[in-house]
């Protein structure tokens, strides 16, 4: 009994420690990203409290905290509140099962909060709860436009979950476990994955940033899509909510894409070479390759517009999840007749799909742009020659 109490007090407090380091990273997520913006957008900003900005996160939550919260009298009470706290709750939960050590390290025994077998299972179906708090939010606020921007938002997150379940299929047939620690190990035996599973990794990236809501898929937040979509009436600190929600699933779709493509917590094992157990240093692989994407997914919100929504929509279901299919056909065939075939040779094939993906960038802008409605061809004439 006494060691079940223990066990109990130790996975508790790395809880509170990990939503302690994932608040903290979402407040200094918005500055760091505010300045990386302004300096590709060449301008200033306003974060200019506290010593270099440090301040800015703090004067943004005090204002969150105690600005208005407004009320809306048409909303469900109960429902409209538990909205932002599902979506935020479901976050900070799921990023409890990416390890970030190996066991016996100074985390302890288990290096994560909780140890799942199902372990990248387990992930996106706590990160598939978000889609609750999001909907709910815009059906309890009351109001139509809410409610439209939640259907779109559903139906966007819903739609790509898809193609990312299905884009690492193929690394799971190759890899034979779900859970992070054996993903890890197998690279650390094998290589990263990125090198076997370079189409799937890419259909993985462009997935989390639609599962994210981030440009160039950011419409359920837009300003200009339905007056701001699920979050029209929210305020103060029940938005605030909304947004760490965010930044946390982004937070873990970056540890994610770093644990199943980049090696998760260990680093490149030629580096021992220069200095002895470099490769094995716990946290800070991980922390760098978190920062990594985290950059990338600033990066594109500062260079790629915004896609329309039947744009959106087409590029999910007509291009990303038949490559997801293809990819997942082509991993299990290679894994049933490679005979005496190196994994390199599978590398080979999936960076022919990904080089084939590029090169077809000219028909994807096609399907991007074609018209959801098309006029007949006399009605068009006619109209060009009025």
């Amino acid at each position: 009994m006494p060691d079940l109490i223990a066990a109990l007090l130790i996975s508790l407090l790395k809880a509170v420690l990990v939503v302690l380091g994932l608040l903290t990273t979402f407040a200094y997520m918005t500055l760091i990203e505010r300045r990386l913006l302004g300096r590709m957008q060449i301008r200033h900003g306003p974060n200019r409290v506290g010593p270099m900005g440090l301040l800015q996160p703090a004067a943004d939550a005090i204002k969150s905290i105690f600005k208005e919260d407004l009320t809306v009298t048409l909303a469900d009470k109960l429902v409209y509140t538990l909205a932002p706290i599902v979506a935020i709750g479901m976050a900070l939960t799921a990023f409890g099962g990416i390890p970030a050590g190996p066991a016996g390290s100074l985390f302890g025994e288990n290096p994560w909060v909780y140890n799942l077998d199902a372990g990248i299972l387990a992930l996106l179906a706590l990160t598939s709860m978000g889609v609750y708090g999001i909907f709910l939010g815009g059906w309890a606020s009351g109001s139509k436009y809410p409610m439209l921007g939640a259907l779109r938002s559903s139906a966007q997150m819903i739609s790509y979950e898809l193609g990312m379940g299905l884009s690492i299929l193929g690394l799971l047939m190759l890899v034979g476990t779900t859970s992070f620690h054996g993903i890890v190990g197998w690279q650390a035996q094998n290589g990263v994955l990125i090198l076997f599973q370079s189409l799937g990794f890419a259909l993985f990236l462009i997935s989390s940033f639609a599962e994210t809501n981030r440009t160039p898929f950011d419409l359920p937040e837009a300003e200009q899509e339905i007056v701001a979509g699920y979050l029209t009436e929210y305020s103060a600190i029940k938005w605030a909510l909304f947004q760490m929600a965010e930044y946390v699933n982004m937070i873990t779709a970056s540890a994610v894409m770093a644990t199943l493509f980049l090696g998760g917590w260990k680093g490149p094992q030629f580096l021992n070479a220069v200095i002895p157990g470099v490769s094995d240093w716990p946290l800070v692989w991980l922390i760098a390759k978190i920062a990594f994407f985290l950059f990338l997914f600033i990066w594109v919100r500062a260079t790629l517009p915004r896609l329309r929504y039947d744009q959106l929509m087409r590029f999910g279901w007509k291009l990303l999840l038949p490559l997801a299919l293809a990819n997942t056909v082509v991993t299990a065939a290679f894994l049933a007749f490679r005979g005496s075939g190196g994994l390199w040779f599978l590398g080979v094939l999936s960076l022919a799909g990904l080089l084939a993906l590029l090169l077809m960038s000219d028909r994807v802008r096609v399907l991007w742009n074609r018209p959801t409605v098309r006029r007949p061809e006399s009605e068009a004439v006619r109209a060009g020659g009025d």
